[in-house]
């Protein structure tokens, strides 16, 4: 089994956990995130949990899925009312179990697949274990928005290192995606895990660094929060300049919030 389907099934059982007490009613609580409701957050990890899925082995299913997907918004539909209509109007505790139950199964089926076969995307073909691990990203940063509403500080565990990861591995794309030359200067990365451990990626330097907490970095890179509201030190034209605008998700360049916009509600 990849290491990062069991990660990716660790993070959605903490927001299942999480989620399990709520009402039918309570799923209709809109969060920080685009005025989504938990809903809204769960059809789309669902959605695209059963798109990533069926990539494994059925090109033609998810190259049918995408093209329809793409159709839907050239007639103006946009995503949010497709994925409703796709999971026809799924919510509340019904979507919850639809949602837990799928993706439990689901992650059996990533035991003995090569993690370097390629599969059918949005964007480029992408990897398997590029694939899977994307999913762990997109599931933790969305529920970020739900334990914000919730009013729950999230205790994460050092698996989000894979999200890390991906923010590094995205320094370029983040430039590219907004027509920007890339930086040459990658900028030092020194973020401290949940566990205490110290994880550090690219060449150091003490003029062009992110230095703090991993999880305030995931938070960035995901465009959970703003830089301003976090603790993460931040040193360099290069490093300011990506923390500025960090996008580590496909799809057009998005702004982050501004600063006091995402935030755990209370």
């Amino acid at each position: 089994m990849l290491q990062q389907a069991i990660d990716f099934q660790t993070e959605s059982d903490a927001l299942y956990e999480l989620l399990k007490p709520l009402s039918d009613g309570d799923f209709e609580r809109e969060t920080l995130f685009k005025d989504w409701s938990i809903n809204t957050v769960l059809q789309h990890l669902h959605f695209f949990n059963h798109a990533a899925h069926i990539s494994l082995d059925d090109e033609d299913a998810i190259l049918a899925l995408l093209a329809e997907l793409r159709e839907s918004g050239e007639k103006g539909v946009d995503m949010v009312a497709h994925t409703e209509q796709k999971l026809d109007g799924a919510k509340g505790r019904a979507l919850l179990t639809l949602w837990h139950d799928y993706y439990t199964a689901m992650v059996q089926d990533y035991e003995g697949v090569d993690p370097k076969k390629r599969l059918k995307w949005a964007g480029p073909d992408m990897s398997v274990l590029s694939s899977i691990t994307a999913r762990l990203m997109e599931t933790w940063s969305h529920a970020q928005a739900v334990y914000d509403l919730l009013g729950v500080k999230r205790q994460d565990g050092d698996h989000i290192k894979n999200v890390v990861v991906i923010g590094n591995n995205t320094f370029g794309w983040t430039f590219i995606n907004r027509g920007e030359d890339v930086p040459d200067d990658k900028p030092f990365l020194k973020l401290t895990a949940p566990s205490g451990e110290v994880w550090q990626f690219n060449e150091p330097s003490d003029s062009n660094f992110i230095e703090g907490a991993a999880t305030e970095f995931g938070q960035v890179v995901t465009q959970c929060r703003n830089i301003g509201d976090t603790q993460l030190k931040v040193v360099g034209a290069t490093a300011t300049k990506w923390m500025a605008v960090a996008q580590c998700f496909a799809g057009p360049p998005r702004t982050p919030p501004a600063a006091g916009v995402r935030h755990i509600q209370t």
